[in-house]
């Protein structure tokens, strides 16, 4: 498996600056994110997101998939047509912009019934947001298709898709090479188990989020350095030797740490080398 890590993971700066943090730490590539304002962001030109892969490419470093922070901003399942509209509209520049960056997997969220960290007000039924979502995503996989760059729709805490069998089915449903899992291994814990969403969505999967949950302390606070949690790391292994995944894991980390911000790039380099078997 190659070693990734997703660009919030780092202190606040340029992406050069993160990008060479990340080569530093020894990792092989980063994943970007679109986002409202910036140097790479929804006005972003061909050019300007061209000249961010030259970059990458100068220090060797690969710009494998792209996430996107706008997803709670624009939703497929937004009960105002026209919100759905942008979403779609979001989705479409996340696909354009990951081809002009080499990326072969853009990070969706699906629909979203609730979330509790944004627009918590926001409550739409379950079986509309399933209907929404599907319409939505079975109108981008043509887009997806003739730029071949996946859609990886992510597990996360949006009360919708809560089970694996869930999210197999859906993806089914929709029925495109283009469209499957963005699996987050830490986001599984609060409803499940990952190693069974690892065997369960087997080759569906596009890309995978590594990241650490400890129970006991609950919501967004639960979330820890990798092996400080109770995410079963060597089963997660072993289910993803068993069904050949050999593609990215990307950690996507809280930049936390009061002091010394960047250690956590290394630390978490480290704890990836130990969960791969590197080390």
């Amino acid at each position: 498996m190659k070693k990734g890590i997703n660009i919030w993971s780092f202190p606040a700066g340029t992406v050069k600056a993160s990008l060479t943090l990340a080569k530093d730490a020894g990792f092989e590539g980063v994943e970007l994110a679109l986002n409202a304002e910036g140097e790479l962001s929804m006005h972003s030109s061909e050019r300007e997101i061209g000249e961010i892969k030259r970059l990458a490419d100068d220090m060797g470093l690969s710009l494998y998939s792209l996430s996107c922070g706008l997803c709670w901003d624009y939703r497929l399942s937004d009960d105002d047509p026209a919100m759905r509209v942008k979403a779609k509209d979001m989705i479409k520049k996340q696909l354009e912009a990951a081809k002009i960056l080499g990326a072969d997997t853009i990070l969706v969220v699906p629909g979203v019934v609730n979330v509790e960290f944004s627009s918590p007000e926001k409550k739409v039924a379950y079986d509309v947001v399933y209907d929404r979502a599907l319409e939505g995503l079975n109108e981008l996989k043509s887009y997806a298709e003739s730029l071949q760059v996946n859609i990886g729709l992510e597990n996360v805490w949006n009360k919708f898709l809560l089970s694996p069998m869930e999210m197999r089915d859906f993806i089914d449903k929709i029925d495109s090479p283009f469209v499957g899992s963005y699996l987050d291994i830490g986001n599984t814990l609060y409803c499940g188990y990952p190693e069974d969403w690892v065997r369960i969505l087997g080759d569906r999967i596009k890309k995978i989020h590594f990241k650490d949950y400890r129970m006991a302390a609950g919501g967004l606070h639960g979330f820890v350095d990798l092996l400080a949690g109770d995410v079963d790391y060597p089963e997660v292994i072993k289910a993803l030797g068993e069904i050949g995944y050999d593609g990215w894991v990307s950690a996507e980390m809280i930049p936390n740490y009061k002091h010394h911000t960047d250690a956590i790039i290394y630390n978490t380099s480290y704890a990836m080398d130990r969960i791969l078997g590197r080390k």
